[in-house]
């Protein structure tokens, strides 16, 4: 990987931080990590209570399959400083990662969002269809504007948890995880408290998405989801991925809302075996 020093706030709780770099692009200090080597790349797109450390599993586990992994934190997120005297604010993920594609000469690659990660994906897609290779949008409402998906919304609301922040973690993971493994709810619960940066503002969507705008969308989709997923379950990605040209889908049945960190080994599995479909899972 490309290493630079150590992130500004490593914590004693989690793993050893991951090596990265910083490069500056317009309106901000982004954050990255890079696995490097010749192999198509694959850009992974973290989650709003996320940050690149929430791909740990995926980053090694990609590229020991052969991948150029690359992945940031967003704008305000982790180690990504805003830049207000470089560029305007708060923009697009869809922008910072066009500018990240640029800086690094990248071919055409694959795009894997999960969550709010879904939402810049798709918005990314639409707008650059010829960069992409194959798609990936796991564990996402996909943030549309249509009336239809605000009732969805709103039925799947959960009354009392649904909006209180403090309670955020028993809608981000699922009950199986919260019961098998203690330790790494604390070190999800230490990351997503710390992920966005204090009055951080929200980066809108380059363009809203429409179910017309995701109709261009060209690339092969996989839609990954979450069987005990209580933000974006299986009937909603359905309803709205229904609108894909070319989308196949799979579920992970007992994972919540953050299908990679819950259950590695079956989102890894699924996703490589999409992106390298000659692959022999593990």
């Amino acid at each position: 990987m490309h290493v630079s020093p150590t992130p500004p706030h490593p914590s004693p709780a989690q793993p050893e931080a991951l090596a990265g770099a910083y490069v500056n692009l317009p309106g901000v200090k982004l954050w990255y990590v890079d696995s490097g080597g010749d192999g198509a790349p694959v850009v992974l797109l973290h989650a709003n209570t996320g940050t690149v450390e929430a791909w740990r599993l995926q980053i090694a586990a990609f590229a020991q399959a052969g991948l150029r992994v690359i992945a940031f934190d967003r704008r305000g997120w982790g180690n990504s400083q805003a830049d207000l005297s470089t560029g305007k604010q708060p923009g697009s993920v869809a922008e910072d990662l066009e500018a990240l594609v640029q800086h690094l000469q990248l071919p055409a690659f694959h795009l894997v969002g999960i969550a709010g990660g879904g939402f810049v994906a798709l918005d990314y897609a639409a707008w650059h269809p010829e960069r992409l290779l194959k798609l990936v949008v796991a564990a996402s409402n996909g943030q549309f504007q249509e009336p239809a998906m605000q009732a969805f919304y709103d039925r799947i609301a959960v009354p009392g948890l649904t909006g209180q922040p403090a309670l955020r973690p028993y809608l981000e993971v699922g009950v199986s995880y919260r019961a098998e493994d203690h330790e790494g709810l604390a070190r999800f619960v230490q990351m997503e408290h710390a992920a966005r940066q204090p009055d951080a503002p929200a980066q809108p969507m380059r363009t809203p998405n429409t179910f017309a705008k995701i109709v261009s969308i060209s690339a092969q989709t996989l839609i990954i989801t979450g069987g005990a997923d209580l933000l974006a379950p299986p009937a909603l990605m359905h309803f709205w991925a229904s609108h894909l040209r070319n989308a196949t889908y799979v579920n992970v049945p007992d994972a919540g809302h953050s299908i990679n960190w819950e259950r590695p080994q079956a989102f890894n599995n699924h996703v490589l075996g999409f992106l390298q479909p000659n692959r022999v899972s593990s």
